[in-house]
């Protein structure tokens, strides 16, 4: 009987960082989820975007800025490349002047995904996506709980006229029955809006919304602790969007928000869904053109190694 082998990211001490595949941490690539437990996958749009564009480009910089992440994680003791089989399975091939004809592409890339029992965690492109891939979670776990980590609410009726933008992806996703909405949980919202009703609309419906000034100062742990007891064995689908990050650790992404999270509470609230049934995560809204640095898609990359690090099985 052969032993079962699991893909590695490639180490540092066998190829140089600035060296090897242009994958998410330099794992090999394959076509589909066929043998996968999990896959990165990115998503390059941006046609949803409202204001500043540019997230067509962060998968790729996500890609480039993993490279220095090593296979263990010293803090939780996961070592998800010892207990998963794990691949980068490319980039989904949207169509860059259509949102609509997107929408379908990236519904049926991630059925295909989800028919190989394989847990998909997406490298953004703007929040759009998010709506059609919760129509493909629905199609297998029915409707799933929900943490969005953002500093939108995402619920627009619609924008400039338009139903589906970046803007209305979690009403969206409400209308069509893909929500289990006592299991529906938003943090981080904060700033100006138009009306009340831009963050009390969720509340209407039974969500928990958790405002970015109710986080200040505080550890993310007990709130973890009671929205895991909340969920309990229900699947849950994790939406994360970088600008839920105060500006000063995340500036590349196009719609900010000041008086936003920190990285440790970012980590503490992904760390906090380990022992959920996660059946797929993503980290959105990374533009890497207002970072030089490449700061923003570095920590993208480490929150998307985080939410692997959660997986079940892990």
């Amino acid at each position: 009987m052969l032993e079962l082998t699991f893909n590695q990211p490639l180490g540092g001490n066998t190829m140089p960082r600035f060296g090897g595949p242009a994958t998410m941490m330099r794992l090999p690539s394959q076509d589909t989820a066929s043998g996968l437990d999990a896959c990165f996958v990115g998503i390059p749009i941006d046609i949803g975007a409202s204001n500043r564009p540019g997230t067509r480009f962060g998968p790729r910089q996500i890609r480039a800025e993993s490279a220095m992440i090593r296979p263990y994680n010293m803090a939780t003791r996961a070592a998800p490349f010892d207990k998963l089989q794990v691949a980068d399975v490319g980039d989904i091939p949207i169509n860059t002047y259509n949102l609509e004809a997107s929408l379908e592409i990236i519904t049926n890339a991630y059925i295909d995904i989800l028919a190989h029992d394989c847990i998909p965690l997406t490298l953004g492109g703007d929040h759009t996506l998010t709506l059609p891939v919760l129509r493909a979670m629905a199609r297998k776990h029915g409707p799933v709980a929900l943490i969005h980590v953002d500093a939108h609410s995402d619920t627009n009726e619609h924008m400039f006229g338009e139903k589906i933008a970046h803007g209305t992806p979690f009403r969206r996703a409400f209308e069509d029955g893909l929500l289990q909405n006592d299991k529906v949980f938003q943090i981080g919202l904060r700033g100006t809006g138009y009306s009340p009703d831009d963050f009390d609309w969720g509340r209407s419906k039974g969500w928990t919304v958790m405002q970015a000034e109710e986080c200040w100062g505080k550890s993310m742990s007990p709130v973890m602790d009671d929205i895991r007891r909340r969920i309990g064995d229900h699947p849950v689908y994790l939406s994360f969007d970088i600008d839920s990050l105060d500006p000063a650790f995340a500036p590349g992404t196009g719609t900010v928000e000041i008086g936003g999270l920190t990285i440790w509470q970012a980590m503490e609230i992904i760390r906090g869904t380990r022992g959920l049934n996660l059946v797929g995560g993503d980290l959105v809204e990374v533009s890497p053109q207002y970072d030089p640095s490449g700061n923003t898609a570095l920590i993208a990359a480490n929150l998307l190694f985080e939410m692997l690090c959660a997986l079940p099985g892990v």
